[in-house]
Order: C-alpha cells, then sequence, then structure tokens
C-alpha cells in the first residue's frame, strides 16, 4: 500500500497566510551564506527549492521559517513575523527540517502528537480532533502500525515518515520541508509527491528544498540557487529554467522530457 489520499482528516485546513522574506543578507559567523533575494510562496502551489551542495537553499528555508536571523524582514500577511505571537505562527507554518532530533523513547504517536500542540491550551490533554488528525496523518504516511514504538527503535525511514505525519498533523496553511525525501525509497518518494499534491489541492503553500530533481521537476515552481542567491524562478517546462538548471550544475546534466514529464539526468 502506498501513501493515500484515501485517509483525510474532516478538521479544516488552517487558512493559508502570505508568507514572505525580503532578505538583503544572512550570515553564520563571520562568512555570509545569503545575499539579498525576495520569495513568496503561493497558496496551491509547491515549490521546490533546488541547487549545487552550499548554495544556500537549507539557509534560506530556516531564515522563512524563522529560525535563523536575517537582515530584513519576515512576514505572515503584511503583518511582521515578531508581531505574530509563537502559537499563532506554529498553527499557520509547519516545519520538517534534517537530522531532526527529539527524545528517542517517546512512541511514534506521541511524537506525531507534538505536531498538535499548537492547537491545544496550555497542559490541556488532546482532543478528539487532535487524535483524529494523528491518526489520518499517520495513516497517510503509513506509519500508524508503528505508533507505539518508540522512535529510537525505528529505521531511518520508518522514521522519516514518522517526522512527515508529525508535520501533516499541524494541518498548517503553510508547509516547509527540508530534504523531506531522505532515507525513503523511490516507490516512498512517490508517495510523498501524491502527498503533496493532496495539501496543495486542498489549498496550502509547500515549499521544499530537494536534491532529487526529477522529484523536484514534478513541482509548480523551481527556485534555482547558487552561491548563496536565486539565479532563476520558474516552471520546470520552462527553457529559461533548464537553461538555469545547466548553468549552476556546470552543464553536468541532460533535461529530457519523458512520457510528458521533464527529468534530469547526468551528462
Amino acid at each position: 500500500m502506498s501513501f493515500t489520499a484515501h485517509h483525510r482528516s474532516t478538521a479544516p485546513m488552517a487558512a493559508v497566510p502570505a508568507l514572505h522574506i525580503d532578505l538583503q543578507s544572512l550570515s553564520l559567523g563571520s562568512r555570509q551564506v545569503l545575499q539579498a533575494l525576495s520569495l513568496s510562496p503561493a497558496p496551491r502551489e509547491w515549490m521546490a527549492i533546488v541547487g549545487p551542495n552550499g548554495a544556500g537553499k537549507s539557509t534560506l528555508l530556516r531564515a522563512m521559517a524563522g529560525l535563523l536571523p536575517f537582515q530584513g524582514t519576515l512576514s505572515l500577511d503584511k503583518r511582521a513575523w515578531s508581531d505574530w505571537p509563537a502559537r499563532e505562527r506554529a498553527r499557520h507554518i509547519a516545519w520538517l527540517g534534517q537530522n531532526e532530533t527529539t527524545a528517542e523513547d517517546l512512541t511514534a504517536f506521541d511524537v506525531v502528537m507534538l505536531g498538535r500542540l499548537p492547537h491545544q491550551p496550555w497542559l490541556a490533554p488532546a482532543r478528539a480532533a487532535d487524535h483524529e488528525a494523528v491518526q489520518v496523518a499517520m495513516q497517510q504516511t503509513q506509519s500508524w502500525e508503528w505508533r507505539d514504538r518508540p522512535l529510537g527503535r525505528l529505521s531511518g525511514g520508518e522514521r522519516q515518515r514518522v517526522l512527515l505525519a508529525r508535520a501533516l498533523a499541524v494541518r498548517s496553511g503553510v508547509l516547509l520541508m527540508d530534504e523531506p525525501l531522505a532515507h525513503l525509497d523511490p516507490p516512498h518518494q512517490s508517495d510523498w509527491v501524491h502527498l503533496v499534491r493532496q495539501r496543495v489541492n486542498d489549498g496550502a503553500a509547500v515549499v521544499s528544498v530537494l536534491h532529487e530533481l526529477n522529484i523536484a521537476m514534478q513541482a509548480d515552481r523551481l527556485v534555482v540557487m547558487a552561491d548563496g542567491r536565486i539565479v532563476h524562478q520558474g516552471a520546470p517546462h520552462d527553457p529559461a529554467t533548464h537553461a538555469a538548471l545547466q548553468e549552476v550544475f556546470q552543464h553536468r546534466l541532460l533535461i529530457l522530457q519523458v512520457q510528458g514529464r521533464w527529468i534530469a539526468i547526468n551528462a
């Protein structure tokens, strides 16, 4: 069985806020990692950020999630990031990062339930709607059968599916994912695409950093990065997008159309 759209939550998804970053500079220590750029994910759009190693992709996504300080502005619905209460922000934006750590003795169910914390009053027990959101998210990622197993006893792929379920359980209008396909085999990578499409069809804005170019080429918009800047934004079928990919990957790609889908292979 694949990740499936048959399991759908009856709980409404949060309204999709307009997320916008206008960044002048971001430095880590003494090194400038990002140069001036501007980015606005759109509702009902899957945006994939791609580029060579060291381009600044993950740093940009962390800045968009409010996890890194930078010179510039970050806003939700034209309201400064700092003006939003943290819990309210967390209801609107879900985050799945690289190599995330959490208590290894927590059960998979409890890990996914963490995604519901922004919806719960302080110290209040989980409600029926929280349990329903967790079950649906775990069924969507085929992790429900491990719900009672400690996270530390799961394989890398199983763990990644639990963490994806945690992000889905938030039911946020914006979903930011950094290398979400880590440890997933090709069938489950394909299932992930179907889940993203489901969220986008429901109205969400999805932004993912991906190394898997052939998966990224299925997105609605590619954001191509190099040397800490955005060099191009466009549709995967746009010849200008192909040219930008060729440029940043040093013309070591062949971009072909196979059965109506664009793919990139090593030249």
